[in-house]
């Protein structure tokens, strides 16, 4: 037998990543479509740094965003709903296996943010020990499009994981989230394995 460390419940996690971006449900990331018509056009400073308690009521409407486009993929396995409780999004916060980095606009107001978890196999017969970053979800607000935030929060991530000995960064992208897939693509992600399936 071996112990797997995954922090995060698996009741909690969809097991695959998507980004959210645009209002009709796509799951195209801002930051790689500026092509996207949105509120805000202008260019502003982007600072990211640990999500705290009092980001709660934004997190919580970006979660919103994105089991919408979970839905909309995937409604035969994605009901609309909460992914977590603002007791349980405290719980997170305080957590420092699972750290949540928040992208916030110059008013300090969380925009996007990234929650990651650390996992790493051990004891198993032919697994190495290696340690793993697990982005769980990255978001960024739908109103705020074309701005490179999806981009400036993956590379934060990166360099946490880098500075903090990880072996390698590590997510999953539902079929049909193109968007989310050519992003990650182009920030130099490649495909580590595929999870196949046939409904029955």
């Amino acid at each position: 037998p071996h112990d797997v460390l995954r922090r995060m419940p698996a009741a909690s996690r969809p097991g695959h990543l998507c980004i959210c971006a645009a209002g009709d449900g796509t799951g195209h990331a801002p930051g790689f479509a500026e092509n996207y018509t949105g509120v805000r056009k202008e260019e502003f400073a982007v600072k990211i740094r640990r999500a705290e308690e009092k980001d709660i009521p934004e997190i919580d409407k970006l979660l919103n965003q994105v089991n919408l486009v979970h839905h909309k993929i995937r409604p035969d396995l994605f009901k609309i709903g909460r992914k977590y409780s603002d007791s349980q999004l405290k719980e997170l916060l305080a957590d420092d296996s699972r750290p949540v980095f928040a992208a916030v606009d110059e008013e300090n107001r969380l925009i996007g943010y990234c929650m990651c978890a650390r996992e790493q196999i051990k004891g198993d017969s032919i697994r190495t020990e290696v340690k793993t970053l697990y982005i769980d979800d990255l978001c960024v607000d739908q109103e705020i499009r074309g701005q490179h935030i999806g981009q400036k929060l993956f590379e934060h991530v990166k360099q946490y994981a880098e500075e903090n000995h990880f072996y390698n960064v590590t997510l999953h992208v539902w079929q049909g989230n193109d968007g989310a897939e050519k992003f990650y693509e182009a920030m130099g992600m490649k495909p580590q394995f595929i999870c196949m399936e046939q409904v029955l």
